[in-house]
């Protein structure tokens, strides 16, 4: 197996194309990449921007250059030296009359070739949940009606412009008769002989007959646990991986799998032991993917996690966490608010989900003997409660029960529950625990494996739902923390965890990615570097939020509701426009202004929704989300010039510690055990916000221009505000990587100490094999330095301050592979003595 030594991210769509992927192979070789990795690249919805809704998983997408554009790009890629990793989906399919086996099925009911291969309940109708209100009140309002379908010219049912298939036997013998058909009841009785029955979204909760994914009703859970389903829809995926197209897979969402051990099995069996296989799976404090999957680790969300640990001042944490409690008015428990919002999830959002749990259950009930009879109430409290407290996405149980280390989790959560001031009735909790370990009568063994699988596909939607598509939206004492694989709730940060985890890394995962930003995190990485700093200086941020309220109070409208927007939203807005607030801004320039309005009001609509408090997606507040938009908008009107200044004032130390913060999270991303991932463009400054923002495509023509130059410029003011040093920087570890693979992945992580006046203000460490060693040593929580016009601080600031060296790294001579010095050294490393050029150290033995 070929193991990347560095992975960048392309979002292909939105412009990207096969074409221009391939005309940017000699930046990515220059800059020391060597694979590339694609986005879903399979044939997707109509417009779709992501690919992950995918049509046809056996044919390339002709939007972005089809079969004959991805070969011009594999063989630019090869001609290159570089490598190609595909991102796929076997989760889910578009739930789409685009998608010809979805269509088959919608048309044919359970008689088509592919009834199986989706995930549906066929114990009912398939449901459609695309109305805008109940069939009988769309019927009644002249919205449904008979028309022929121009490409197939068979009938069908017309909901405006998208027309359902009728199935055969509803009107065979009826020839062309049944499109005069206009009276009502008429069509009723017809949408009644159909397989499917469709009804409105709103109702889709509690009644949708398949699995989908997360919420997403346009999304269709796919059975690719069965055999056959497996070879229809890995056809051409491995035709590529054979034919030597491609070199590696990434994984899409693999807790949604019935059996994501089994078909990692399969998956590493039909593509041979050569193919780079990593997964996308968040995990949860401590928790690793299975030992026995056959990959090599994850996209690697938790490694923002871990970095956070070095950028965060937790010695002033609970000073920001007391201001914004009182912000929002009282102390907030995050672990009551994180309950509060998995209940919602259980009660109404994932409904039908949990009803067909209990409806499992219940069944399993009636044939076990051992007790007397349960009442379904007691099972639906046991099971609401067991999910509520489920810590990790899942569990990964199989027919035969609940492996070893899956039994102690769940028997952690089992003592949770029972210990806990909502214990349900403890014989139903029981119940439910004989169910998932698997001890349960042989005649219900069936249906207890169903339910086991059925209970962990929806224990990660809850936990995502949850706390990353609602919790992070709720709270937002720090905006950083609210991140993909990270956690809200309270927790120590410290080198020592960072270290520790890197440890860990090494040694279970050396070649899984690490992420720092990707198309799914909630804000560019150097947003969230920036936005890190507020830690460090929390009195001031606060004096600087109440200061803007004042100067914006006009702008807050008074609702019936409460006011518009309500402080914890107004905090979190300075904060999310701190975040994006370009690194060199002219304030005053009109058309860059309203160009970051458009961006800013976007996300802030988002937001709102997505805490789902005073509107969400479901049921939207016009009047409060009009007002909040209108706040954010007044923000960054062209008369509200005595704000903008206050805050681009207020935010030049921020902006320059966050600088520091950007290359120090850089620095270690390309130099800790794993491989680098470079979401596009990141190698230059990234302050989007959440997607759709963050895919937005990155100006690759600058960025070519920078790595054209050969040396690295003097650590000038606007090399830091350009991204020009965090890109040169890059490039110099990536091409160190490549001439050094063993040392990067094999090489032993060595924590170094820093001792004197600023030890606190430094991380460090090292890699180091037989053959070659790196000293890394960058700076950390700086934020006081920079009260000042500049990213930059003399190396007077690091007197008095030193790395100590162990004995296998003392005593030797090294280069800075930056500023190209060598010195030696004996059992300390001077920081006044390697941060003369630069404000941080990269120190190649010789």
């Amino acid at each position: 197996m070929k193991v990347p030594t560095a992975t960048y991210r392309i979002q292909f769509r939105n412009g990207m194309t096969f074409d221009r992927a391939a005309a940017l192979v000699p930046y990515l070789k220059r800059l020391g990449i060597s694979h590339l990795y694609a986005s879903p690249i399979f044939t997707a919805t109509t417009g779709s921007t992501h690919g992950y809704d995918v049509t046809d998983a056996n044919e390339i997408d002709p939007a972005i250059g089809g079969r004959a554009g991805f070969e011009r790009m594999v063989r630019a890629l090869k001609a290159g030296g570089l490598g190609l990793i595909l991102d796929i989906v076997p989760n889910h399919m578009a739930a789409s009359l685009e998608n010809p086996w979805w269509r088959d099925v919608v048309e044919n009911g359970e008689n088509s070739r592919y009834a199986r291969h989706f995930d549906i309940d066929w114990s009912r109708r398939l449901t459609l949940p695309f109305l805008g209100d109940t069939f009988e009140k769309v019927l009644e309002a002249g919205e449904i009606s008979i028309r022929l379908d121009p490409k197939t010219g068979r009938p069908a049912l017309a909901y405006y412009e998208t027309l359902y298939p009728l199935t055969p036997s509803s009107y065979a013998g009826c020839g062309t008769a049944v499109l005069a058909t206009t009276d009502k009841a008429a069509i009723a009785r017809l949408h009644d002989q159909q397989p499917y029955r469709l009804m409105s979204w709103r109702d889709m909760p509690r009644e949708l007959s398949y699995r989908r994914f997360f919420e997403i009703a346009g999304l269709v859970g796919v059975r690719v646990e069965d055999g056959s389903v497996f070879d229809d829809t890995h056809h051409l995926i491995l035709e590529l991986v054979h034919g030597g197209m491609v070199d590696g897979l990434r994984i899409d969402h693999v807790d949604g799998l019935a059996d994501p051990k089994g078909y990692l099995e399969r998956l590493r069996h039909e593509t041979g032991p050569d193919c780079y296989i990593i997964v996308e799976k968040i995990l949860g404090e401590g928790e690793h993917i299975p030992a026995d999957w056959p990959v090599s680790g994850t996209t690697g969300y938790e490694f923002i996690a871990a970095v956070s640990n070095v950028l965060i001042d937790a010695g002033k944490l609970d000073t920001l966490r007391e201001t914004y409690h009182q912000v929002v008015g009282h102390p907030v428990n995050m672990e009551a608010e994180l309950r509060a919002a998995k209940l919602m999830m259980v009660d109404n959002n994932f409904a039908g989900e949990v009803a067909t749990l209990l409806k499992l259950a219940m069944q399993i009930q009636q044939v076990e003997d051992r007790e007397s009879a349960l009442a379904e109430a007691s099972v639906r409290s046991a099971l609401r409660e067991l999910l509520v407290a489920f810590p990790i996405y899942r569990t990964y149980g199989t027919r035969e029960g609940l492996p070893t280390e899956d039994r102690r989790v769940l028997g952690k959560v089992l003592d949770t529950v029972r210990n806990g001031p909502n214990a349900p009735p403890l014989h139903a909790l029981a119940f439910l625990e004989r169910i998932l370990i698997g001890d349960v009568e042989q005649s219900v063994a069936g249906r207890a494996s169903v339910f086991r699988t059925r209970f962990q596909q929806l224990t990660g939607p809850l936990m995502a739902k949850s706390m990353e598509d609602t919790l992070f939206y709720r709270h937002h004492m720090l905006l950083a923390l609210n991140e993909v694989g990270g956690e809200p709730l309270p927790r120590a940060s410290s080198l020592g965890r960072f270290h520790g985890a890197m440890e860990t890394k090494l040694e279970r995962e050396p070649d899984a990615l690490s992420g720092t930003s990707t198309h799914d995190t909630k804000r560019g990485e150097d947003a969230r570097a920036r936005l890190y700093t507020l830690s460090e200086a929390p009195e001031l941020w606060a004096e600087a939020a109440a200061r803007w309220h004042e100067m914006n109070r006009a702008l807050i409208s008074a609702l019936d509701d409460g006011p518009a927007p309500e402080p914890p939203v107004e905090w979190m807005l300075y904060q999310a426009l701190a975040g994006v607030w370009p690194a060199t801004f002219d304030p005053g320039n009109l058309e860059d202004l309203k160009a970051l309005e458009e961006r800013f009001a976007a996300y802030v609509g988002k937001a709102l929704r997505e805490a789902k408090l005073r509107t969400n997606w479901g049921d939207s507040n016009e009047a409060y989300e009009k007002a909040v938009i209108g706040y954010a908008r007044g923000l960054l009107s062209p008369g509200n010039q005595t704000f903008r200044a206050d805050f681009s004032d207020t935010l030049r130390p921020f902006i320059h510690a966050g600088l520091v913060n950007s290359l120090t999270q850089t620095i270690i991303k390309l130099t800790a055990p794993g491989v680098p991932d470079i979401y596009q463009g990141c190698e230059g400054l990234d302050f989007s916000l959440v997607d759709p923002d963050n895919r937005r495509e990155p100006d690759f023509e600058t960025l070519q221009t920078w790595l054209s130059e050969s040396e690295m410029r003097p650590s000038t003011n606007e090399e830091w505000q350009s991204g020009r040093l965090k890109q040169h920087v890059t490039a110099v570890l990536l091409r160190l990587r490549q001439e050094a693979p063993t040392l990067f992945r094999k090489g032993e992580y060595l924590p170094l100490e820093a001792v004197g006046k600023r030890a606190d203000n430094i991380v460090a460490f090292a890699r180091a094999d037989a053959e070659d060693a790196l000293i890394v040593i960058a700076p950390r929580l700086v934020f006081s330095a920079f009260h000042t016009a500049s990213p930059q601080f003399g190396a007077d600031r690091w007197a008095e301050t030193e790395v100590s060296l162990p004995e296998k790294l003392a005593h030797r001579r090294y280069r800075d592979i930056c500023a190209g010095k060598t010195m030696h050294f004996g059992e300390q490393v001077a920081l006044s003595r390697v941060f003369a050029d630069y404000p941080f150290a990269l120190l190649l033995a010789e």
